[in-house]
């Protein structure tokens, strides 16, 4: 059977009008469970980049100007080319980037839904009917397109987290240039060329230029871009915020999170513990949205904790492609010496290790500390890998000091036997996101998705928001003939 990356001739190049050879040098593509080398990827470099926007900036004033259901075609195009070719999508996913296949597959699940949705926008209304203050004259207020938009998005879910922006953005008129993270190119980059050029989006409106932080750096620069959609690490989004403010650029910055999940004295614990489990060591935690702090309500906390150490000792892991197991390998050694690191000063401080707190390669078992205190290292940092610090509350007011004890804000969950009760907790947690009697991994392409504090500048994702991050408004006003002033 065919696959697009069959079509064309992409190994070792990059996708700038065309495929085209990278300055920046070739890279391995490798899979981190058997460190086999599954591809060479183009690097890009920072002539690559304004190469890449200027010819962006110059296709973007047609793209713009075509109707809104001829772009939407396209976007439905691709989400069409993705329904059939969704077994080669989720096969990368899997090897390039760990991913256990029921991730994969939720991950490009994810994708339709936001390709679907980005379809939908260009025949929204793009405008209001403004009143006017003077007699004969008319006004109005439009959404027009930003221009260039920056892509940058990162390795833990690579394809929905470069679609969910590349998508929307070049629906409403934009043009695109896209940075995935080198470590998943071929998923989060290559893939995504080859879906919208199969969809037949017009040359020069999307460029996809791996690169490391060179690239970024000149993206973020670039005076050809407008906007800059980050999604990534606190520290690094700091940087490009930085960066992009000096130009007056659009920054949209979705960054980490420590995620709480509080347990109340009358959830199910049976449910809770499984909801901790998910939360916590779904992709080896490799996710924003992990449940990174477990709060439990001390009546509660020792049955808390041993079922959800059951959980974890349950759980296999193992090379995600060839196995049938819960959790594959994490991205690279130094995210697995640092997940390790904070295990160990975490139990050094006096915290308990009910389950895991050891490795094999890049395979990380999952990981239950109890004990924790909100000093500790698990408590305080994000963590990005499989472990589940729980700590131990009085009531439902130090659940929710203890919650917000935090630079980030992305999302919290509440588990309770009351609804009513749930969500009077979640008007006092200081996050953009609340899940009641859930987990905190959740995504729907339509709801507005981001986060607060460190977790993000307050830009949203979701179709909706999407109207607010890739377009501005214009103000018009059209008179029937001219009239003079008084100077």
């Amino acid at each position: 059977m065919t696959e697009l990356l069959d079509d064309v001739s992409w190994q070792g190049k990059i996708y700038s009008n065309g495929w085209t050879t990278a300055h920046g040098g070739v890279l391995d593509s490798t899979e981190p469970a058997t460190g086999a080398v599954l591809a060479q990827v183009g690097l890009a470099d920072a002539d690559d980049v304004a190469a890449a926007t200027a010819r962006a900036a110059q296709a973007q004033a047609e793209w713009a100007a075509q109707t809104g259901p001829s772009r939407a075609a396209v976007i439905r195009k691709a989400a069409a080319v993705l329904a059939d070719n969704r077994a080669e999508f989720e096969r990368w996913l899997v090897r390039e980037g760990g991913a256990v296949p029921g991730k994969a597959a939720f991950e490009v699940d994810l994708v339709l839904g936001e390709l679907w949705e980005a379809a939908a926008l260009p025949t929204q209304p793009w405008g209001h009917l403004l009143p006017s203050s003077e007699p004969g004259r008319e006004s109005v207020a439009r959404r027009v397109p930003l221009g260039v938009v920056g892509v940058i998005s990162p390795w833990n879910f690579p394809l929905i987290l470069s679609v969910r922006a590349v998508a929307p953005a070049l629906a409403l008129g934009n043009a695109v240039v896209l940075k995935p993270d080198v470590q998943t190119a071929v998923s989060g980059g290559t893939l995504v060329a080859r879906l919208f050029e199969a969809a037949g989006l017009p040359d020069g409106l999307l460029h996809v230029l791996p690169g490391d932080a060179g690239p970024g750096a000149a993206l973020a620069e670039d005076p050809n871009v407008a906007m800059i959609a980050f999604t990534g690490s606190t520290a690094v989004g700091r940087e490009v915020g930085a960066t992009a403010g000096r130009t007056l650029k659009r920054v949209s910055l979705e960054l980490g999170g420590n995620n709480a999940l509080i347990v109340l004295d009358d959830a199910d614990l049976e449910i809770a513990s499984s909801a901790g489990a998910w939360g916590a060591f779904l992709h080896q935690g490799q996710v924003c949205m992990t449940a990174g702090r477990h709060i439990v309500l001390e009546s509660v906390a020792d049955e808390y904790l041993d079922r959800l150490a059951k959980r974890a000792q349950g759980l296999p892991v193992g090379d995600p492609f060839t196995g049938q197991v819960a959790l594959g390998p994490l991205i690279n050694e130094r995210q697995r010496d640092n997940v390790h690191r904070i295990v160990e000063e975490t139990v050094g401080a006096g915290a308990e290790v009910m389950a895991g707190g050891s490795y094999d390669g890049l395979f990380y078992q999952p990981t239950v500390l109890a004990g924790v205190t909100t000093s500790m290292p698990a408590f305080r940092e994000e963590i990005f890998g499989p472990v589940a610090p729980v700590v131990v509350v009085r009531d439902e007011a130090e659940a929710v000091a203890v919650a917000n004890n935090t630079e980030y804000g992305l999302v919290a969950a509440v588990q309770t036997g009351s609804p009513e009760r749930g969500r009077d907790l979640a008007r006092r947690l200081r996050t953009g996101i609340v899940h009641i009697n859930d987990q905190t991994l959740n995504n729907d392409a339509y709801a507005p998705f981001g986060g607060t504090g460190a977790s993000g500048n307050g830009s949203r994702f979701g179709s909706q928001s999407s109207w607010d991050e890739f377009t501005q408004w214009q103000w018009v006003t059209f008179r029937d003939q001219a009239h003079a002033f008084p100077f």
